[in-house]
């Protein structure tokens, strides 16, 4: 393990155990529970083997720490095989008494980077599971950015309105309250909170997450960004092109985070 202390960033997956029922729901249909599930523990192998890739080329002078934050209490086994070897686990399951405004999955995130924090990094990122193939470039980019001198968040939007990561310095609340989680003005809400307490912020570019069946095909015909080996195979395996195919055009209903 890097040494934790100065410029030492961890940066957690948001992963919640993947089982059939309670996994990638919004993707049945066109997937079943079943498939839902294993596409959702490839996701968590991919990101979480990024995370690694970003921590072996961060070079000497910056440690990132990658971490899976998961929930429910109890999933650690489950979480634990489903994410690579070598990945601290840390439970975020906003179980903990919250600040007024902090609801929903905020709990979750402010839970993970309260946890990640108190373990003595200078900084934590909390990284969506639903977006596997973000570019490691973006990772590396996000800890340097929080490694610099002076107090900073880090953003990374989304295409339809929610983020991929939030980095902070210090566990603050205002990021994480009073949004309206899974809706397309979550990365939107998340910038004026983080204005109103005089935080300067830097965004990363853009990228997508997997959430429903028009997203779905956009990481099929994905031609860019981390190669999500765990996740191309589980797609091929499980015949989704053809599946998606014979589903026909569907209208996306975005679920942000």
């Amino acid at each position: 393990m890097s040494k934790i202390g100065s410029r030492s960033c961890a940066i957690g997956v948001m992963a919640k155990a993947p089982q059939p029922g309670r996994s990638k729901t919004r993707l049945c249909p066109p997937l079943n529970p079943d498939q839902a599930a294993m596409l959702s523990a490839a996701f968590l192998r991919d990101t979480t083997d990024n995370l690694l890739a970003a921590a072996r080329l961060a070079g000497p002078e910056l440690s990132i720490i990658p971490y899976a934050a998961f929930a429910p209490a109890g999933s650690e086994a489950l979480v634990a095989s489903a994410v690579a070897p070598g990945i601290r686990l840390t439970l975020a399951d906003g179980a903990s008494p919250m600040p007024a405004g902090v609801e929903g999955f905020g709990r979750c995130l402010l839970h993970a980077v309260q946890a990640m924090l108190a373990d003595g990094h200078e900084s934590a990122c909390v990284l969506s599971s639903d977006s596997p193939t973000v570019p490691t470039e973006l990772l590396l980019m996000a800890a340097r950015h929080l490694a610099q001198p002076g107090d900073r968040a880090v953003l990374g939007a989304c295409d339809d309105g929610g983020y991929y990561l939030l980095g902070l310095k210090a566990a603050y609340a205002a990021p994480f309250s009073d949004i309206a989680w899974s809706t397309e003005t979550v990365a939107a809400t998340t910038r004026t909170r983080i204005a109103g307490i005089g935080l300067e912020l830097v965004e990363l570019p853009s990228w997508y997450d997997v959430d429903d069946a028009a997203s779905l095909r956009t990481l099929l015909d994905a031609q860019h960004g981390y190669p999500a080996p765990h996740t191309q195979s589980t797609i091929d395996r499980l015949g989704l092109r053809a599946l998606l195919q014979e589903s026909g055009p569907l209208t996306a209903v975005r679920n942000s985070a």
